[in-house]
C-alpha cells in the first residue's frame, strides 16, 4: 500500500465587495483511495460549505470570502491500495452495455471535440483490438505527437488546438487523449490530482491532469504526458474535461499567486515505505460500478 502526505496552499488578494470560491482540492475518497487524516486552514473567519459528488466522489469546498488577503491550506495523508489487472484481460465495453454513469464520457465536450477527430481516430486506431492495448496505443500516439512545453497553452486551448500545435502541458495531453478515445466510443474522463514522482526538471510540484478510461468494469489510469508515475497520483477531481475539474473557480474580482504544493511518500500503517514506481499492469483507484 502506498501512503502519501501532501499539502496545497493557495493565496489570493480579493477586491471589494468579496468573492465566491468553489475549490476542488480535497483528496477523493474511493474504494481504493482512503484519507488517513486531513486538515483545512482558512485565514479569514469563514464557514466552509462542503459537497461531495456521489458519482465521481469529487469533494468541493465553497467559500464566500471578504475582500483582502485569503489563504487556504489543505493537508492530508492518503493511502492508495490500487486495484490492478492484467492489461490483456481488459476489453472495451459496448455502448449498449455501458452503465448509465459512464455515458457522459463518450460524448464530445467543451475541450474534447471528439466529433471533429472521428476520422483521424478511426484511421489510426479503428483496426486495433478493442481493449486496453488500443487505449495504450492512443496514449502512446499522443505522447509521440505532442511535446511537453511549459506555458504553451491557456484556458481556451482545446484538444484540436493541441493536435494542430503539437505542444502543450499535462492538461492538453489529457484533453487530446480523451477526445481520441471518445471518437472510437471508448469512455474517457479528465482527472485532476497531485502526483509523486514528476520529473523535477519540469519545475516545482504542481497540480497534474491525467486520464481515466472505462474498461471492463472500472476506470483505469493513463498519463499521456509521461511526466509522472501513475502509482503516485492522488486523485482529487474528475469530469468531462477541465471545465468540470478546476482546482479553484472564482466569482468576483481576485488576483492569485502560484499554488504552493508539496508531496512525499511516507511509511504506511505497516511501517513499510512503498515508493511509487512504474508497473506493467493496469491500475485503478476507483471502485467497480453497479450496473
Amino acid at each position: 500500500m502506498v501512503r502519501l502526505h501532501f499539502s496545497i496552499e493557495l493565496n489570493y488578494e480579493i477586491d471589494p465587495p468579496g468573492c465566491d470560491f468553489i475549490f476542488s482540492i480535497h483528496a477523493a475518497r474511493t474504494a481504493h483511495q482512503s484519507v488517513v487524516n486531513e486538515s483545512l486552514t482558512i485565514s479569514q473567519p469563514l464557514t466552509p460549505n462542503f459537497y461531495s459528488d456521489p458519482v465521481t466522489f469529487t469533494r468541493f469546498l465553497r467559500l464566500k470570502a471578504f475582500n483582502g488577503p485569503l489563504m487556504v491550506r489543505y493537508e492530508a495523508t492518503v493511502d492508495m491500495d490500487h486495484y490492478s489487472a492484467q492489461p490483456d484481460r481488459l476489453g472495451e465495453v459496448a455502448v449498449a452495455n455501458m452503465p448509465g454513469p459512464v455515458l457522459p464520457y463518450i460524448y464530445p465536450s467543451r475541450y474534447c471535440q471528439s466529433d471533429r477527430l472521428h476520422r483521424l481516430a478511426v484511421r489510426e486506431f479503428g483496426h486495433l483490438w478493442q481493449g486496453y492495448s488500443r487505449v495504450q496505443a492512443i496514449r502512446d500516439w499522443v505522447a509521440n505527437h505532442v511535446s511537453f512545453t511549459s506555458n504553451s497553452s491557456n484556458g481556451n486551448t482545446t484538444a484540436v488546438d493541441t493536435l494542430v500545435g503539437e505542444v502543450g502541458v499535462c492538461r492538453d495531453f489529457a484533453h487530446l487523449m480523451i477526445a481520441l478515445c471518445r471518437a472510437v466510443n471508448i469512455p474517457a474522463r479528465f482527472t485532476t490530482g497531485i502526483d509523486y514522482g514528476a520529473n523535477p526538471s519540469l519545475g516545482p510540484t504542481d497540480f497534474h491532469a491525467y486520464v481515466e478510461v472505462y474498461l471492463g468494469d472500472r476506470w483505469y489510469m493513463f498519463d499521456p504526458s509521461g511526466t509522472a508515475i501513475p502509482m503516485g497520483f492522488v486523485r482529487i477531481g474528475t469530469g468531462r474535461d477541465a471545465a468540470d475539474s478546476a482546482f479553484a473557480t472564482m466569482f468576483g474580482g481576485v488576483r492569485g499567486a502560484a499554488p504552493v504544493l508539496h508531496i512525499e511518500a511516507i511509511p504506511n500503517a505497516q511501517g513499510v515505505l512503498v515508493v511509487p514506481h512504474h508497473v506493467p499492469y493496469a491500475l485503478s483507484t476507483d471502485g467497480q460500478l453497479v450496473r
